[in-house]
């Protein structure tokens, strides 16, 4: 989940020739982009839960929640990276700078996923062999007991799922940067509102299908997603601009001693040239 962002984010940067300052800046987008979206979800659903909104049925809560979320993150992690080409990245309009901009953009979030992932891993290793009733309260010791033994009895290919994920999630982000890029290169405001949309459908599908069908289903699902996103991102490609070449002026050789003498504008005299004889 940490070497597979960077890695991208390596190779794009060198095969593009663009330096990691997109890489940077659209990692610095997503990290914007949470910073008002999860208050924003906080305090959406505590309008729900006040009673201050209305909530559907029970039989449907999920499939609600499912497209709240989703469009809520399409909505801030979309609108933030058309902020981010339109004022912060104006050199970013070309299909590989737009690549590039968006490994930083789900480079980032893999890598805080992974790095999250990585403090578990290290906390369940602190306790394997330790006496919980000594780290949490007696009301809590059989649920602590039964998560680190579902941690560790976990079937090998399960721990696999997070990067899998991350994989499939960074060809969403890439296809999500072209698609935004669009907007500046057809200036058509639509591929704004498409990027959104495409954002929130796979949100929500993911959201949906994690709490119907559980984790292996949902991951292929999100494979399909990937392989539409890699339709995207080469459905849109165009090519890359050619670099400009340098002209030089050319100056005419100076053939014999009287161009030289007409450039220099020296009058031929014979105190001229007897100044002249040893430079």
């Amino acid at each position: 989940m940490i070497a597979m962002p960077i890695a991208l984010a390596v190779y794009l940067t060198r095969y593009f020739k663009t330096g990691w300052r997109l890489v940077w800046i659209g990692g610095a987008t997503f990290i914007l982009s949470q910073v008002g979206h999860i208050p924003f979800n906080n305090w959406l659903f505590s309008l729900f839960e006040k009673g201050i909104l209305p909530t559907p049925a029970q039989e449907y809560q999920l499939v609600f929640s499912a497209i709240i979320l989703g469009l809520s993150a399409g909505l801030w992690e979309e609108g933030a990276n058309y902020l981010t080409y339109r004022w912060w990245a104006k050199d970013a309009r070309t299909w590989g700078k737009g690549l590039v901009l968006g490994s930083g953009h789900g480079g980032v979030e893999a890598v805080i996923l992974g790095a999250l992932v990585l403090f578990a891993f290290i906390q369940m290793i602190a306790i394997r062999d330790v006496d919980l009733s000594s780290l949490v309260p007696v009301e809590q010791l059989d649920l602590a007991q039964q998560q680190v033994e579902a941690y560790w009895s976990a079937p090998w290919y399960a721990t696999l799922l997070g990067a899998v994920e991350r994989a499939f999630t960074l060809c969403f982000h890439l296809s999500a940067s072209v698609l935004i890029l669009q907007v500046f290169l057809r200036r058509q405001i639509r591929w704004l509102f498409i990027a959104i949309g495409w954002h929130a459908l796979v949100d929500s599908l993911a959201v949906y299908a994690v709490g119907t069908w559980g984790p292996y289903i949902t991951e292929a699902l999100i494979g399909v997603v990937a392989i539409i996103s890699i339709v995207i991102i080469f459905a849109l490609r165009t090519p890359e601009p050619e670099p400009v070449p340098v002209e030089y002026e050319e100056l005419a050789p100076a053939s014999d001693a009287e161009s030289i003498l007409a450039r220099a504008k020296i009058e031929e005299t014979p105190e001229n040239l007897e100044d002249s004889r040893y430079n």
